[in-house]
């Protein structure tokens, strides 16, 4: 993956965002290691509120923000501000 060709965003652009359904990691390993990811994140912003690169696709491209998950639903990631971000739509969390 090269992540050069991700934008930058700020966290408070991504509510402005359109997310298809569409599952954006063709690969099982990589979803597993995704949803991992996912959760130790969360367990990272709850405690310490550490702030974590997500890479993402929305309807336009593909994106990148750094900020802190604050909560984590079956099908979504809840940023600050219950902003949201589908998990079939993060190619990849930096922690």
């Amino acid at each position: 993956m090269d992540i050069s060709n991700f934008v930058q965003i700020e966290k408070e652009d991504v509510a402005s965002l359109h997310f298809p359904k569409e599952e954006v990691l063709e690969d099982v390993d990589l979803i597993t290691i995704r949803k991992a990811d996912v959760n130790r994140a969360i367990s990272l912003g709850n405690l310490e509120h550490y702030k974590v690169k997500i890479y993402f696709a929305d309807d336009k491209g593909e994106k990148v923000v750094n900020t802190t998950i604050w909560a984590v639903t079956d099908v979504a990631i809840v940023l600050k501000q219950l902003v949201l971000i589908p998990i079939n739509r993060i190619i990849k969390l930096e922690i």
